[in-house]
């Protein structure tokens, strides 16, 4: 036997051993008794666990290892045996043991002689106390690598909720979508590998797809193990977070081997744990594959099953909790997978199901499983004790001698309980149709149960689909929920569509899409809003809205909301200038939205819902413009993929779209920190841009003049800006280069011109315009084909091409005077000439002045004199008109006219750089000229590189050669200039002495055109430096510079030229709009006639307040052909999705995947048909044994007809039909049909008595008649004692006081008489006229006999607004009212039993006020009588039962004056009742014996049920 650890009294030398790492701590020793009696209220530390930084283990030394030290012991105890009582058992050693099985020095040292306990038998409800805790922390299993889980010991008395919050707070373990409850045999059994295979795989994928937390045994045996494999093989076979599973093992701390090595006063971390499976003996090791332990102590050692009642009640307490995530809230769900198994196993799937828990049975792994597999599809009455018998005899061989006839009786009743509930048990059948995976059969167990549990109206079928969306599983949601049997409206899904968004599961979006969800109804203002409320925290889109309202924080005196307006303007910033605000700011006085507290917002029964959000008026819910770019956008920001590619297809102006969700993505990247996220976001962006340039070539493909009318076309959707103007601004310069849009800017840039004209004739016209008015130049209007046309000279000179030909030869004519003026007539008094150049000048300035002024999208001064600024040519504008006008000004100063012409001559360089912008234009030399730009960076780069070579060589030259040169210009000579004209050959000639000549230099430095001589010999005038030293770093310096790095500058030259030659096409295209829209919107003459545009532009807008005329490439149409252009587009856009769908069934690698998965497939399906062969065969044998059956039963009947006329005198009669096709008959074959009533009661006979802990002796359907022989039947004696009752029977039976009771009569005012006639009294008792129930005595029941009762069904017609009657299946709908009692959790028809000499029911006076008692009365009177006689009642007993007369009262019309009477009584009852008129169903949550009254009220009206 293991020793075992203990918190109290540990020395420093033993706790040392355990903990090696702390040392002796007055916090280990032992409180006072009394501190333990109670678990006190969790107590948390002020360093709580925050859920945002759970971790699954904690470092060592963490606040968090601190935090849970201080934690578990103050909450969570153990429990230890403080009194010694030798036991008559011995340990596997032979040594003397306590009765809770530890050795004596296992004990407390107060234990073996307490003198309170002394001469007391042990009892562990006295001898056993709780302490705090003494082994917790992180286990490491030696031996087995990385494998390492959380630990703890607790009392079995420990509340579920304390365990819960250490799991969920202190472990860090999210709360789970689903608890799966894997039970079965703890002994290792043999399992066929197929359905192992199936069985692991289907395990571990229902809990990875769902979150759900599995718990287990805990040890390394039977199931327990076959799960911890069934882990182990998955997270082997994942990578990273993916293979990260919650398996929760439940064990007792008394049965595990090696234990002792857990114990930690302090907490192990880690604790090192061996598992030894040879040395174990009859206790059991953990298993390794699970994640986190609880062990549950009892006090007691080697005793199995101390940890049941807590597993139960932890379970039972997780299913209540509501798990809200992505604005779903839901009950997390409980499911129970059943492998093998013994009588423990069918004792928990007992309890399971009568609990509502749904069990998944796996056929094939044995014993119990097999056992209930093989009868589940049997009507209850099949059931036998002998069937049973007979399927224990095979499935349990070597234990089948230990089943006494007790316990026989006592598993036929369970697994007929068990089968009666046919919605929670599925049984999973290897090859079974619709079930080849287990993980398919546990979530359709679950949705099974979901869908047959009673509920109101449509909440389970919401239930079912919250569940679905919560574990992401849409291939459930398809098979199982959006079926035939339930209508959804597009309205019922907008909730869950918002949990499906938020908690980012496309699937489930493309799913509600395809059910009909209208994105136009579904998002609303406040939609959006809660939507952008609920962003993912750690995006950057969340950060940047975080900002704004900080920002606007600081200038009012409150907290801001999110508003859509706080959105639009980080939108902004992300779309550019050019587009306006999509959500503009609210006036103060107007109120859009609806108030609605988002962050509070839960999709559930209670509070704020979701729903809330769609169930207003429609007055009151303010839409959006366009939905589907709403949506876009959310989806973009948070870079969700699939998300963004489902909603994109569903936009109408998708090039927009794509072209906005690329410029918006290509921001947030340049702002992402993260790298990874950084790449995702660019690649999409690219993948937006592809969408873009695939939906513009079907477009321009179809109609050249509508495609490029989607270029200019003014998106109202995507802030008045167009698709040109967004995909510049996004600089997407694939789009720009695309042939379309280059068509378009070239048409753009002929203007009214043919685009075939050459340009030698343009120019000829240009310089001769009189040759406009011949054929030598072509217009693309007709109405300018005419010769004597004036509008042909107007439409020449305005087209963008001519415009900038006529600047360029301005600007040629400007530098030519400018050149002459600086090198031949540059007089001290300007010339004319001089004076044109400053006119020209000016009109140049104008011009910049204009285009920096030019606002067309009302941005503001400081926005536009920013994107002015911005590009580089304007720059160079700026720069060169600075430089002029400062030479300019020392110029026209007499004493600085020098000065002022070289400042001129550094203009007139600047004005000539600027010709390189008009060779742009060229297709030759504009590439180049970006080639040239870009290498201009690498100069510059060079340079940095290249000066520490310089100034290192210079410095050290300059000191080694001349000491203490004084002179600036000559230091920098030295240092700077010499040292760069070396790098070119200019080696200086005194740097090795041979040609040193002392008259090229000056001794002392005092000849300010002579550098200072270097070091020299006073006498011989000779150098005395280290020539060899200047030499050597001369060679150096020339070996770096002129070798490597001049080399490495035409590398990266040659790198840049590589680079860019690849994309210069499209470099060069991108930049070419920038030129033709400048020309575009510039005015016709060039400078300096230019200053008449200017002047008539001046007196339009000054004087005559006309608005300027916009030359932009937008073009607003009207709706209409609005409408008509974007149903076309959205056509084609359609057309591009099928076909890249097609292009991508054709890929190679595709076309692979798809092989591979066929492959498997068949490979199924063939595995199937083996298994399908077989039970083909055993069909048809059992087919064949029935015919022979049929066949025997006929002949039999033919025998005794011949017999019975005297043809045989019935000797030697031979047997027709075999016993094995009887047997085989009686048992019968799967998939009979079950039985539509029962025979017997059910309620009546079920094992727990309700509001007791009395077990019911157990009675299966076959002997509950009382005529059938039942030796065995003991039954227990249960009567409850009614304090508030004035008249009740006795509740001992003794038979003196039972001789008093006078049945079958009036006993006084008690009616003993039965509906059913005379029953038989025995002993003093009567019996249930129905049969055996389990229990003796009267139960709850106040008397022995019948207990009558009255139960009023009062309906009236479901109707709608307009008072018709709504129908379901061609039948009229019935609205019951029903009932809720204070201290009751379900609703119950407003009845019940009758007290002793009253007309009316406690329970219904209850609800109705006493002044309509009469009118009540009478109401029963004229009612029809539905049911009169015994009621299937749970309190009922072998002595004392229930029976009640039902009476339907029914309005048959909305105008009824007692039933509005009625509802005038009823609301004024007791507030703590509940009560409502309900929708009659079969599914309503009521009583199951009042809800076969209302089926019978529902077949009397002919109404639904």
């Amino acid at each position: 036997m293991s020793a075992r650890g203990r918190c109290a009294k540990v020395l420093p030398s033993e706790l040392n051993k355990v903990c090696p790492e702390r040392g002796d701590d007055p916090a280990t020793h032992p409180k006072k008794m009394s501190d333990f009696e109670v678990v006190p209220n969790l107590q948390q530390s002020s360093s709580s666990v925050s859920k945002s930084r759970r971790k699954a283990h904690f470092p060592a030394g963490s606040n968090e290892k601190e935090n849970l030290i201080s934690w578990i012991p103050e909450n969570i105890r153990k429990k230890e045996c403080t009194y010694f009582v030798e036991s008559s058992q011995t340990s596997d050693s032979g040594r003397i043991v306590c009765e809770c099985g530890y050795l004596r020095e296992q004990h407390l040292d107060d234990a073996a002689k307490p003198p309170i306990f002394l001469g007391k038998e042990w009892d562990p409800s006295r001898h056993i106390q709780e302490m705090p805790t003494d082994a917790f922390g992180d286990i490491h299993f030696t031996g087995l690598g990385q494998k390492t889980g959380k630990y703890v010991r607790v009392s079995s008395d420990t509340p579920p909720r304390v365990i819960f919050h250490l799991m969920t707070q202190h472990w860090g373990l999210d709360p789970p979508n689903l608890l799966i409850s894997v039970t079965g045999g703890a002994k290792n059994f043999v399992m066929k590998p197929r359905l192992k295979n199936i069985f692991r795989q289907g395990l571990v994928k229902v809990a990875q797809t769902t979150g759900a937390w599995i718990i287990t045994g805990g040890s390394h045996a039977g199931v327990m193990k076959q799960v911890g494999e069934a882990v182990r093989d998955f997270i082997l076979s994942c990578s990273h977070k993916e293979g990260d599973i919650v398996t929760i093992g439940i064990a007792t701390w008394g049965t595990v081997y090696n234990r002792e090595s857990l114990v930690c006063p302090m907490g192990g971390f880690p604790a090192e744990y061996v598992l030894d499976e040879e040395n174990q003996g009859s206790l059991s090791c953990l298993d390794s594959n699970h994640s986190h332990f609880i062990l549950v102590d009892d006090g007691t050692h080697g005793r199995y099953g101390v940890e049941i009642p807590l597993r139960t009640r932890l379970e039972k307490f997780i299913s209540e909790q509501t798990k809200v995530k992505g604005g779903v809230a839901i009950k997390i769900p409980i499911v129970c997978v059943v492998l093998e198994g013994g009588p423990g196993t069918l004792d928990t799937i007992y309890n399971a199901i009568t609990n509502g828990t749904p069990c998944v049975i796996v056929e094939g792994s044995g014993r119990v499983a097999d056992v209930i597999a093989q009868v589940a599809n049997l009507p209850v009455a099949k059931i036998t004790i002998a069937l049973i018998q007979r399927k224990l005899s095979v499935l349990f061989q070597d234990t089948y001698e230990l089943f006494t006839e007790g316990k026989l009786v006592e598993w036929t009743k369970k697994i007929q309980d068990i089968v009666r509930s046919r919605q929670l048990l599925t049984i999973f059948r290897e090859g079974k149709y619709g079930q080849q995976d287990v993980d398919v059969a546990i979530l359709q167990a679950l949705f099974k149960a979901s869908r047959n549990q009673d509920h109101f109206g449509r909440e389970n079928w919401d239930h079912q689909l919250k569940l679905a969306v919560a574990w992401n599983r849409v291939d459930i949601a398809r098979s199982e929920i959006f079926t035939d049997d339930h209508d959804w409206k597009p309205s019922d899904l907008h909730p869950v569509m918002a949990a499906a968004l938020i908690s980012n599961k496309p699937e489930f979006v493309k799913l509600f899409l395809e059910q009909g969800v209208r994105l136009k109804d579904f998002v609303t203002w406040d939609t959006l809003v809660y939507l952008y409320d609920n962003l993912t925290p750690s995006c950057l889109f969340h950060s940047k809205l975080q900002k704004v309202l900080l920002e606007e924080r600081e200038h009012t005196s409150k907290a801001p909301r999110l508003q859509l307006h706080h959105v639009s303007q980080v939108l902004r910033e992300l779309l550019g200038c050019s587009s306006q605000p999509l959500y503009p700011k609210p006036k103060q006085a107007e109120r859009p939205r609806l108030s609605i507290p988002v962050p509070h917002i839960k999709l559930n029964v209670q509070g704020s819902s979701l729903r809330s959000l769609y169930k207003r008026s429609p007055g009151r819910v303010t839409f959006t413009m366009d939905p589907v770019r709403d949506l876009l956008i959310w989806a973009v920001v948070q870079n969700r993929r699939e998300l963004a590619e489902i909603i994109w297809a569903q936009s109408q102006d998708c090039m927009a779209a794509a072209l906005a969700c690329s410029k918006i993505l290509k921001e947030l990247a340049k702002e992402e920190e993260d790298t990874d996220t950084t790449d995702d976001m660019l690649a999409l962006a690219e993948e937006y841009e592809h969408k873009a340039i695939g939906v513009f070539t079907d477009c321009y493909r179809k109609d050249e003049e509508r495609a490029q009318k989607l270029l200019t076309r003014v998106s109202e959707a995507w802030g008045k800006t167009t698709c040109l103007q967004l995909a510049l601004e996004a600089k997407n310069m694939n789009f720009v280069s695309h042939g379309g849009v280059q068509a378009f800017l070239t048409k753009v840039w002929w203007g009214k011109l043919s685009v075939d004209n050459g340009l030698w004739r343009v120019v000829t016209c240009m310089l001769f315009f009189p040759l406009l008015y011949t054929n030598l130049i072509t217009f693309r209007e007709k109405r300018l084909q005419p010769m004597g046309c004036l509008a042909r000279l107007r439409a020449f000179f305005t087209a963008p091409i001519v415009i900038f030909l006529m600047n360029t030869l301005s600007y040629f004519t400007f530098l030519l005077l400018f050149a002459y003026v600086l090198m031949v007539d540059f007089q001290p008094r300007p010339s004319w000439r001089e004076y044109l150049i400053y006119f020209w000048l000016f009109s140049l300035v104008c011009e910049e002045t204009r285009q920096l002024l030019y606002d067309p999208d009302g941005l503001g001064v400081v926005k536009m004199a920013s994107l002015y600024i911005k590009d580089f040519w304007n720059k160079l504008d700026i720069c060169a008109i600075l430089v002029f006008i400062a030479g300019l000004t020392c110029r026209l100063i007499p004493s600085t006219l020098y000065p002022g012409r070289i400042i001129l001559s550094l203009a007139f360089i600047i004005f000539c750089l600027r010709l390189m912008h008009i060779f742009t234009v060229s297709k030759t030399l504009g590439p180049k000229i970006i080639i040239v730009k870009r290498m201009m960076k690498d100069v510059f780069f060079f340079l940095f590189l290249l000066a520490v070579w310089v100034v290192s060589f210079g410095v050290a030259k300059q000191a080694i050669l001349i000491h203490n040169e004084e002179r600036v210009e000559w230091l920098f000579r030295g240092v700077v200039y010499h040292s760069y004209l070396t790098i070119f050959g200019q080696i200086p000639s005194y740097i090795d002495g041979v040609n040193f000549n002392i008259d090229q230099c000056s001794p002392n430095g005092t000849d300010p055109y002579k550098p200072k001589c270097p070091e020299t010999n006073a006498d011989s005038k000779t150098p005395i430096f280290p020539e060899w030293l200047t030499v050597i770093l001369l060679c150096l310096y020339l070996l770096f510079t002129n070798i490597l790095l001049l080399n490495l500058l035409i590398a990266m030259f040659n790198y840049t030229f590589q680079q860019v030659q690849e994309h210069t096409d499209q470099i060069w295209k991108f930049q070419r709009h920038d030129l033709i829209e400048e020309y575009h919107g510039r005015p016709p003459a060039p400078p300096p006639l230019i200053l008449l545009s200017h002047l008539q532009l001046l007196l339009r807008r000054g004087l005559l307040r006309r608005p300027a005329t916009r030359h932009q490439l937008k073009e607003k149409l009207e709706k209409n052909e609005e409408a008509a252009l974007l149903s076309w587009e959205m056509y084609l856009k359609e057309s591009y999705l099928q076909h890249q769908q097609s292009q991508e069934k054709q890929n190679t690698e595709q076309m692979i995947r798809d092989i591979a998965q066929r492959v498997d497939a068949l490979a199924e399906l063939l595995d199937l048909d083996r298994v399908k062969r077989t039970g083909v065969v055993e069909q048809r044998l059992g087919s064949l044994e029935d015919q022979v059956h049929q066949s025997a039963q006929a002949l039999r009947w033919m025998m005794q007809a011949l017999r019975g006329n005297g043809f045989s005198s019935g000797e030697d009669v031979p047997a027709v039909g075999s016993s094995k096709a009887l047997e085989t008959k009686e048992i019968g074959l799967e998939g009979r049909a079950e039985e539509s009533q029962p025979p017997y009661h059910v309620l009546a006979r079920h094992l727990l008595y309700p509001g007791s802990h009395t077990l019911r002796f157990p009675v299966p359907d076959e002997k509950v008649p009382w005529e059938v022989d039942f030796p065995l039947y003991d039954p227990p004696a249960y009567s409850a004692d009614h304090k508030d009752m004035a008249v009740q029977d006795p509740f001992s039976l003794s038979l003196e006081s039972l001789l008093k009771i006078n049945y079958n009569t009036m006993d006084g005012l008690i009616d003993r008489q039965s509906f059913h006639g005379l029953y038989a009294v025995q002993d003093g008792l009567p019996l249930n006229p129905m049969g055996r129930t389990g229990l003796r005595g009267r139960g709850r029941l106040h008397c022995f006999g019948p207990n009558h009762a009255l139960h009023p069904v009062v309906t009236r017609w479901r109707r709608n607004l307009d008072g018709s009657i709504i129908r379901k299946s061609l039948k009229k709908m019935l609205e019951v009212l029903v009932a809720q009692y204070p201290l009751s959790d379900v609703w119950a028809l407003p009845g019940g039993s009758l007290e002793p000499g009253e007309m009316l029911p406690l329970k219904l006076k209850w609800i109705l006020r006493r002044e309509f008692w009469p009118q009540f009365q009478n109401l029963l009177k004229q009612g029809t009588e539905v049911h009169k006689g015994y009621l299937d009642d749970p309190r009922n007993t072998d002595n004392a039962w229930v029976e009640t007369v039902a009476i339907s009262v029914h309005f048959d019309t909305q105008n009824d004056v007692e039933m509005k009477r009625l509802n005038s009584f009823l609301q004024g009852c007791d507030p703590e009742l509940c009560i409502r008129w309900q929708v009659l169903d079969k599914r309503i949550p009521l009583h199951a014996n009042h809800k076969q009254l209302l089926h019978k009220v529902s077949t009397l009206l002919g109404a639904y049920y």
